[in-house]
């Protein structure tokens, strides 16, 4: 049985108004983000996925929204610009933080610096620091990785993974499982986050965001390389 897939009526004209513009001449990445600030769903299942775009009614992924919009101009989107957004999070025209925001709107783009801060940054503390326990492990000549991530928690939370996972789902209700899907993940790291900023000394959350950012900032210099290599490799392809 084919899929009925209910779509509100924002959520309709933002569809409608991201081909219309294609159609007229706009370039698609502006009319893709005029798309999102007319979007309305804070989540939905379309082609046997579920979205959600908005993370604890706080925290915005506009590029899961942006994901699903794109397979509404399926065709009349270029398909490199397209995965270069997607994948790599390079956007295919230079915007300022002022157009961005006005294009997609200042709630979301609220919500969206809580995304940045609360969900991917978190991520890459989290990360940045299990990376320096490694290391140093690694100076002692200890070789082996169990424990590591938990450490790491630690360092930042004052608890393992575990515990604080568990903490998490007593709050929201959640039941308990050995497993998690991704939808729960981003809440977890959002919900993380929050609980960092209030338990931890000022001074020491400020020092753990910007390790975070540097390591961020690092990726995302990686990820333009890689995209600019995979480009050129394209084009000489063709040649």
């Amino acid at each position: 049985m084919e899929e009925v897939v209910i779509v509100s009526m924002n959520d309709a004209q933002a569809i409608q108004q991201l081909k219309s513009a294609i159609a007229e001449g706009k370039h698609w990445y502006v009319a893709l983000l005029e798309a999102i600030k007319l979007w309305a769903s804070t989540e939905e299942d379309y082609n046997e996925r579920h979205y959600k775009y908005l993370i604890d009614n706080e925290a915005f992924d506009w590029l899961i929204l942006a994901e699903r919009l794109c397979e509404e101009a399926d065709g009349i989107i270029p398909e490199k610009e397209r995965s270069k957004l997607l994948f790599f999070d390079q956007a295919p025209i230079e915007l300022t933080k002022d157009e961005f925001k006005n294009l997609i709107g200042g709630s979301k783009y609220q919500a969206y610096l809580n995304y940045l801060y609360g969900i991917l940054v978190e991520r890459f503390l989290i990360l940045a620091i299990t990376e320096e326990i490694r290391k140093r492990k690694r100076v002692l000549g200890l070789y082996n990785d169990d424990g590591v991530v938990d450490e790491a928690y630690q360092h930042i939370y004052g608890a393992t993974q575990m515990e604080l996972l568990k903490r998490f789902r007593k709050e929201k209700h959640y039941p308990h499982s050995r497993s998690i899907n991704l939808s729960e993940l981003d809440e977890f790291t959002y919900w993380l986050f929050k609980y960092r900023v209030k338990t931890r000394d000022k001074s020491r959350v400020a020092s753990d965001t910007k390790k975070a950012l540097v390591k961020l900032h690092g990726l995302l210099k990686l990820k333009t390389e890689l995209a600019g290599s995979l480009s050129s490799r394209s084009s000489a392809g063709r040649e």
